[in-house]
């Protein structure tokens, strides 16, 4: 399930994003995805591909991944975001709620570090 009024957009610094058409209540289920689930071997495939990036760690020992289908892998990264992410290992599926109100026009984010307002820097924030 996705919500029809979210978009695909292009960004001048994050290439592309996803963006809501209409304003968003706090607490709204934006998306639900099904994800597909892969073991340890798989993940080291993958952390030599592009999808490295796309993928997120899965299980309480974090040792599979997953790729969600639909949005998710497009909503960029925010220390401080308006939107989070919950992942539910019996359903294989990870659904994202807006934490406040999302005016029309504005950007969605989740926090990679899991908990939305977690504002420690994510792996990429540590290159130089």
């Amino acid at each position: 399930m996705i919500q029809p009024y979210l978009t695909i957009v292009d960004t001048p610094k994050r290439g592309r994003g996803v963006f809501t058409s209409e304003k968003i209540a706090a607490g709204t289920i934006i998306e639900v995805s099904p994800v597909i689930v892969m073991g340890p071997e798989e993940r080291v495939l993958l952390d030599q591909t592009r999808l490295h990036d796309y993928i997120f760690e899965w299980g309480a020992d974090k040792k599979h991944c997953c790729m969600a289908l639909g949005y998710i892998p497009v909503y960029n990264h925010s220390g401080l975001s308006n939107c989070e992410y919950e992942m539910d290992y019996s359903t294989e599926s990870i659904t994202i709620k807006a934490m406040k109100d999302i005016p029309a026009g504005e950007e969605l984010f989740i926090n990679y570090n899991g908990d939305w307002n977690d504002p420690s820097p994510v792996w990429f924030d540590l290159i130089d």
